[in-house]
């Protein structure tokens, strides 16, 4: 890919973008090692963007004479009882390996941000995992702090 990172664009993605996000999708999952299902991929985006569960910004670069996406970041709002205010679930958050260490996420996460402030929300939550280094380094550098005040739990049902 030939892409010019200098004509980066952040833009909300709809279900019309699907061509780029599905693959995109795959190869975020395909990441944190959970076998491929490009249609179960489709529904389940289809159906969070049809439904408005949740948000996607894609990140776009100019190559030649079209766009390419290179990134992604998919939030889901939510509400905190304690605050009394809504959040935001920063759930997923995907840059190609030839776009990663050129801004790509930076800007992904600014333009979360963005929607936070925009909403009112008191924050962004997110989680990672605990050998993703480089995305904790990401996080760390744009602010967000890691949570020693609460333990997470899960029950797979």
């Amino acid at each position: 890919m030939d892409a010019d990172f200098s004509t980066l664009r952040i833009t909300r993605a709809g279900a019309e973008q699907m061509d780029w996000i599905a693959p995109l999708f795959e190869a975020y999952r395909e990441f944190y090692r959970r076998p491929p299902d490009p249609r179960g991929t489709r529904a389940f985006l289809a159906e969070r963007l049809k439904r408005e569960e949740s948000v996607m910004f894609l990140a776009l670069v100019q190559t030649g004479n079209s766009s390419t996406a290179v990134g992604f970041v998919h939030l889901y709002p939510t509400f905190s009882s304690l605050s009394l205010k809504p959040q935001w679930i920063l759930s997923d958050l995907f840059v190609t390996p030839e776009a990663r260490s050129r801004g790509v996420g930076a800007a992904l996460m600014d333009r979360a941000k963005e929607l936070a402030e925009g909403s009112g929300a008191d924050g962004l939550m997110l989680e990672t995992a605990t050998d993703n280094l480089t995305a904790q380094k990401l996080y760390e550098s744009l602010g967000y702090k890691r949570d020693i005040e609460f333990y997470r739990y899960f029950l797979a049902v």
